[in-house]
């Protein structure tokens, strides 16, 4: 069954520090915190982990390790994200055997979206929406109504992510869009709960 949840955060290089940034995830009641620390030493990754995993155990803010799942595995996160060219989600499913664990698969295209049903993963990422700075190697935008439609015919809980921001955003809900990823829209702010609480405010005016 597709869930509505509203924001999903990524943390890369948080002006705020990681831990507050996680906490601030935490305390606003996010569904799903992801980290991605790009080329940073293994070592760091994993004691940044390893931290975020303390913050957001027991409560209901989703762990979620971006493409490594050795560091998953080791941090005891609460699930991975996928590339198109990373492991594949079916390999990773059978190293990770863990019940309750959380698959994610990132696409940029209908067609994408719609061959991940057969990988069965728990949610997808749609985009990105529009250009974005944070991925040297980034697609092609898709633009706010063709990620709206990918999201409402994909038949898996689907997240709009790519240059996403709070002016954007309103944009973005009314052509049908329900989940949304940010990274810099947060990362970039030295009061990350004040950030989140803007955006989360943004989504239940235009979703609900």
């Amino acid at each position: 069954m597709k869930k509505n949840f509203g924001l999903y955060l990524i943390l890369t290089d948080p002006v705020a520090g990681y831990e507050a940034c996680a906490q601030a995830a935490v305390d606003c009641g996010l569904r799903y915190l992801q980290l991605r620390m790009k080329n940073a030493p293994c070592a760091e990754v994993v004691a940044t982990a390893k931290a975020i995993r303390r913050i957001t155990q027991g409560s209901q803010t989703r762990f979620i390790v971006n493409d490594d799942l050795a560091i998953a595995i080791e941090a005891d996160a609460d699930g991975i994200h996928l590339g198109q060219s990373d492991q594949s989600l079916t390999e990773a499913r059978a190293a990770w055997s863990t019940p309750g664990k959380l698959f994610g698969l990132s696409t940029h295209s209908m067609e994408q979206a719609l061959q991940a049903v057969a990988l069965a993963p728990d949610y997808i990422g749609v985009g990105p929406v529009f250009p974005t700075r944070t991925k040297a190697d980034a697609d092609p935008a898709v633009g706010p109504q063709e990620t709206a439609r990918i999201m409402k015919q994909a038949p898996v809980t689907a997240v709009a992510i790519g240059g996403i921001t709070a002016a954007n955003l309103p944009g973005l809900l009314d052509a049908g869009a329900s989940n949304f990823c940010v990274v810099s829209a947060v990362n970039a702010s030295p009061d990350p709960a004040g950030a989140i609480r803007e955006l989360q405010q943004i989504w239940k005016t235009h979703c609900f």
